[in-house]
């Protein structure tokens, strides 16, 4: 099996090496980057390997960014000491999210289902955030709290159709066009919202998939979004996240 590493702490570079070493299947490191700029020349140059593991705070940058620049046409196991970026892995189809510091069980299991032919070679990205929900990495929320006044409300999430922000006020809107301002932010809401029935379309909404009732063409890869209720601005899928809106409607992973 032949791995790239992307990591640019020598400490965690050694002991990857280490755990690499002992493993009972054959390992082959094929390259160390420890840059996002490095990272994408390699990528781009040079055949897949059969996986990656790779750090997610790097010299120059996070290497989510990584992705942005160039295709990354192998699995990835992401090694990081930080769990917050659970969700996020998900999004980028990763296989598996490995907390520093590694242990040796945990690493082979990953490997494994990347390991060629292996019948765990087939794991979605549903496996890895049922692993990430188990492991207490993903907290969804069920509810919100909305402060009206000296008032409180609670607000549950599955009536929630879209969330948008103006002005630098987030608010949600469920049916009947009753509209809440939130106290939390729209990157806040992204982490606690459930992925599968919600996606951030662009800086300004946070669409629910159920509440979409049309969508139009707007130009050559983005879309326009009817919603129910109406949105008071448009709501229209930016071109960056266009691909990865179209895979979520249909469920592709």
């Amino acid at each position: 099996m032949k791995i790239l590493i992307i990591e640019d702490e020598d400490a965690a570079v050694r002991r990857l090496q280490k755990l690499l070493g002992e493993m009972d299947m054959s390992v082959e490191i094929i390259g160390i980057l420890s840059s996002i700029e490095s990272s994408v020349e390699w990528l781009s140059a040079n055949q897949a390997p059969d996986a990656i593991l790779m750090d997610i705070h790097l010299a120059d940058g996070s290497s989510f960014d990584i992705f942005d620049k160039t295709a990354v046409n192998a699995p990835v196991i992401f090694v990081t000491a930080y769990d917050e970026y659970a969700l996020k892995a998900f999004k980028v189809n990763a296989i598996d999210y490995l907390l520093k510091p590694i242990k040796q069980n945990e690493l082979h299991e990953a490997l494994r289902r990347v390991e060629p032919k292996s019948t765990k070679n087939n794991s979605t990205g549903d496996d890895l955030i049922h692993k990430l929900e188990e492991a207490g990495f993903i907290r969804k929320a069920k509810r919100l709290l909305v402060r009206m006044g000296q008032s409180i409300k609670l607000i549950d999430l599955d009536h929630v159709a879209y969330f948008y922000s103006k002005d630098k006020i987030s608010f949600a809107v469920l049916p009947g066009n009753k509209r809440y301002p939130l106290d939390q932010s729209l990157d806040q809401i992204e982490h606690m919202i459930d992925p599968l029935h919600f996606f951030r379309i662009n800086r300004q909404f946070i669409v629910k998939m159920e509440a979409i009732d049309e969508m139009i063409a707007y130009s050559k890869s983005r879309v326009k979004l009817k919603m129910n209720p109406p949105t008071e601005d448009d709501a229209i899928v930016s071109k960056e996240r266009s691909p990865e809106f179209k895979r979520w409607l249909v469920g592709s992973e």
